[in-house]
Formats: structure tokens, C-alpha cells, sequence
């Protein structure tokens, strides 16, 4: 599993125009899903993203996590952060699991970050979405589970 995790102000995601998940002071996660991951990999990035210490303490060194803030979490499902562009200048998402198996996980993870008691928001899997947010910082971290 591959995680883009970005700090933010705020963040929301619509489709079709209507707002399915929105969040204010805390972390916007892209989430993409490879046909070699398992609910394992689900694991390791639903322990590890809530406590990330990326968020300021009163010393204005980034110490707390999103637990620590009481931040909340945008989940969004993203199967082109495993697109290829070696070849050409069309991306190959070849890489990217089919939507049942990453639907799966995508919804293990959402469940794992809700079991550590952070409050997860999502968008719809699968579909267009737009994703809005205010990176705050900016902070934008990339995480794999294959390099736990």
C-alpha cells in the first residue's frame, strides 16, 4: 500500500457536486492498493499514520500526532499513485489492485484508523471525486508498506 499523508487546515471531497467527507485540522490520506498487499499492510499504515508526529506543539516543533490534536482523517481511495510512466506518456495502472481487492483493504484501513479513535471521513470508492484541502505547512509525507 502506498499513502500520500498531507497536513490540513481543512480538506473536503464532493462527487457530483455534493460533499461526501470533510475535515478540519488534520490529515488528508490518498490511499493506493497493489495486487501483493494484504490486510497486513492495512495494519501497518493505520498504526503508524495516527501517530505521525507532524502536527506543531507550543515550542513550534512538530511533536504531536494527529491522536495527540484530535485531528480527524480524510480517506481517499487512489489507484494512480501506482501509475506507471516508464513507457510512453500515458500512465499503465497495471500495478494498482482490482477494485474489489482494494476496495477491501481500503475500507479494512478506514476501519483500523477508526479502531485507534480517530474520526475517519471518506470519499466514494471508485468514483470522480474532487478533493479540496489547505495543506498546512505544506507537510506531505509518501508511506509504503513494503518498506516496513
Amino acid at each position: 500500500m502506498k499513502a500520500v499523508v498531507q497536513r490540513a487546515v481543512d480538506a473536503s471531497v464532493d462527487v457530483n457536486k455534493e460533499t461526501k467527507g470533510a475535515v478540519d485540522h488534520g490529515l488528508v490520506v490518498l490511499l493506493g492498493v497493489t495486487h501483493e498487499d494484504t490486510e497486513e499492510d492495512a495494519r501497518y499504515l493505520a498504526k503508524k499514520i495516527p501517530y505521525l508526529r507532524i502536527f506543531e506543539d507550543d515550542d513550534k516543533k512538530m511533536n504531536l500526532s494527529l491522536v495527540d490534536i484530535g485531528g480527524k482523517l480524510l480517506s481517499i481511495s487512489q489507484f494512480t499513485l501506482y501509475g506507471d510512466t516508464r513507457k510512453g506518456r500515458r500512465p499503465n495502472f497495471m500495478g494498482a489492485a482490482k477494485p474489489p481487492q482494494a476496495e477491501k483493504l481500503y475500507e479494512t484501513f478506514n476501519q483500523m484508523v477508526k479502531n485507534e479513535g480517530v474520526h475517519v471521513e471518506t470519499g466514494e470508492f471508485g468514483a470522480m471525486m474532487d478533493v479540496k484541502l489547505t495543506n498546512s505547512g505544506p507537510v506531505t509525507l509518501i508511506l509504503e508498506s513494503k518498506d516496513r
